[in-house]
């Protein structure tokens, strides 16, 4: 991120690790999930369109020799390794980025264009031609990040030089594509082209990336926000906030408030008049009129690629203002949208999360599936710590309470959180110093927790935070300081803007996810299959319907209790509905529900 633009900036990968925990046992999963993918198989639609040998078993799924898509996990792949690397120091990971790389070097080469892909140059031509043809371009966005998360996170130049091929290649083909052309072959996904050719002039400086990247600015979609005008009823989520992220760059690299603008109305909107209660949005993969979502509640809700690509988008913007409001939203879609779409069996994905009761997580098959939100996860479980720590030049900031350690060695400065989050309603800090530093500590205070405190050292700290804010503690810090952040959690209803009625439970940023059971969840209907492996999972989902619920008060502490001796699990008390609950990270293989049909006192009106 550029200097003017940036008010605070992230931590990089490489200085936070993990510690025992929740979100560290994601983070395991992921790596024996990345780890038992074959180099071999990933590569061999590559080998096959340079005309290079491979005895490779082909890929099923969106991978398979016959789909249009063929190519776009080997760039995830790239990301995931080489965030991986970064977030665990694993050189396994860059061993295997290192391999991949050479690989399609040798490809690259052998086409002798500059053209690096799964599919030959046909479809791009197709593409051109206004023939039909699944985005291309979406796809060689997820192979030129690859290449450029490679070369930033492992340093491997060779990724450097591949990539600065492709985009010369790119240049050459869009030399003769007019202004009006381009805009039209816009309105097909692209990913985010614009983005990646922008963080790529960020490293070359080159005006001719600059000017590459522009071209992919998809101005006939941001006019109207940049007017603050919300025409996003019926549009495609993923193929716009890639966009948007784009924006963000263009901005941060260029000062360009008018995209500024773009990115600010946009996430303000989706955020706000676009999104569930988990933080996530889309309904089968379009967004409808804004506010209206309670007749938006399907099995094909907040796809995963859309919350990976809003956490993204979320980071930029805390970047620029430091807004709890954005670090709020953070948590609750990471929570909610990240958390809990792994199957923790074999690091499986998800493609939605499906948010219409009584019916269940569909994680894809093994080898089969590769759907985009395969990779997007696969990324999003290789840097799970990414903004739990963010600086700016006054010191520090805490966003996400998750067990982690960071290590700043231009400061001397280690920062080591203990916290059993969210099963523990707060967490610990103790500061190493190699000698004395004065800076400030800013903890996030949720706007879901009322009544927190913190002790420095044993004694009480006057003046804590009103939710919604950071509790900031400005000193000289000397080596083994602690503070103990009490953070209360409390049970709270989320009501739709359009039927107050439609509600959500919620317990501090957790959605409460009513356990259901698995009648009907047969080995055979769990998973997503893979007979129908090039369309996108619309599978037949049966749903089995959640009892209306009848309360006596808006205070769902009233009638919600937890559940002595067993961690983040509550039920109702008396209701004539018997219903577990449980937050929704937790619900794997079973049937739940998320939104409510309430009666009663509680039901909003």
């Amino acid at each position: 991120m550029s200097g003017d633009v940036v008010r605070v900036r992230p931590f990089p990968l490489q200085q936070v690790r993990l510690r025992p925990g929740l979100v560290a046992t994601q983070l395991e999963i992921n790596q024996r999930h990345l780890l038992g993918q074959d180099p071999d198989r990933l590569l061999h639609m590559f080998r096959v369109t340079a005309g290079l040998p491979s005895i490779a078993e082909p890929l099923g799924g969106w991978e398979a020799p016959d789909s249009e898509l063929r190519g776009h996990f080997a760039g995830h792949y790239l990301s995931a390794c080489a965030l991986m690397h970064a977030s665990t120091g694993n050189e396994d990971f860059k061993s295997r980025s290192e391999l991949m790389v050479r690989e399609l070097g040798r490809c690259q080469d052998a086409i002798g264009s500059g053209y690096l892909s799964a599919f030959p140059v046909e479809l791009f031509y197709r593409l051109r031609s206004f023939k039909r043809v699944w985005c291309p371009f979406y796809t060689l966005h997820k192979i030129m990040a690859g290449l450029l998360d490679v070369y930033r996170l492992t340093g491997n130049a060779q990724a450097l030089e591949v990539l600065r091929k492709q985009a010369d290649w790119l240049l050459l083909w869009l030399r003769d594509v007019g202004e009006d052309h381009m805009n039209a072959m816009l309105e097909l996904e692209h990913g985010g082209m614009n983005e990646v050719l922008y963080n790529l002039y960020a490293v070359t400086g080159s005006e001719a990336h600059r000017d590459l990247a522009r071209r992919f600015d998809h101005e006939r979609f941001f006019g109207p926000l940049a007017v603050g005008r919300d025409e996003l009823s019926g549009l495609h989520a993923n193929c716009q906030i890639p966009k948007v992220i784009g924006a963000a760059r263009r901005h941060e690299l260029l000062h360009d408030r008018r995209a500024r603008d773009v990115v600010d109305y946009f996430w303000h909107q989706v955020t706000g008049k676009h999104s569930y209660c988990t933080g996530g949005t889309s309904n089968k993969e379009h967004w409808g009129k804004p506010g209206e979502l309670s007749g938006e509640l399907s099995g094909y809700t907040q796809e995963c690629c859309v919350t990976y690509n809003m956490l993204r988008l979320s980071r930029h913007l805390f970047g620029w203002n430091a807004d709890p409001a954005v670090a709020d939203y953070y948590e609750r879609a990471y929570f909610n949208g990240i958390l809990g779409t792994m199957h923790p069996a074999d690091g499986s994905k998800l493609y939605y999360v499906s948010l219409s009761s009584g019916l269940w997580k569909m994680f894809g098959t093994p080898g089969h599936d590769y759907w985009c939100c395969t990779g997007s996860m696969a990324e999003s479980f290789a840097k799970l710590g990414d903004s739990v720590y963010f600086r700016d030049d006054d010191g520090i900031y805490v966003n996400l309470f998750i067990a982690s350690e960071l290590d700043d060695p231009g400061t001397g400065l280690r920062l080591i959180q203990e916290t059993n989050f969210p099963e523990e309603e707060g967490t610990r800090f103790t500061l190493r110093l190699r000698e004395p530093r004065r800076l400030a500590l800013r903890i996030r205070v949720p706007a879901w927790s009322k009544g927190g405190q913190a002790t420095l050292n044993g004694r009480l700290i006057e003046g804590f935070a009103e939710p919604g804010g950071y509790f900031r503690v400005q000193r000289i810090w000397r080596d083994g300081d602690r503070i103990e952040v009490a953070l209360p959690m409390s049970l709270h209803v989320h009501r739709m803007r359009d039927d107050a009625t439609v509600q959500a439970i919620m317990y501090g940023p957790l959605v409460l996810a009513g356990r259901l059971g698995t009648a009907g969840l047969t080995s055979d209907k769990i998973r997503a299959s893979p007979a129908r492996p090039f369309k996108p999972p619309e599978y037949t989902l049966d749903a089995l319907a959640a009892p209306s619920l009848t309360v006596p008060s808006d205070d769902p502490s009233t009638w919600i209790e937890r559940v002595p001796g067993r961690s983040l699990a509550f039920r109702t008390r008396n209701l004539k509905q018997n219903v577990s609950f449980a937050p929704l990270y937790q619900v794997i293989d079973e049937r739940y529900a998320t939104y409510w049909k309430v009666t009663g006192a509680g039901d909003g009106t």
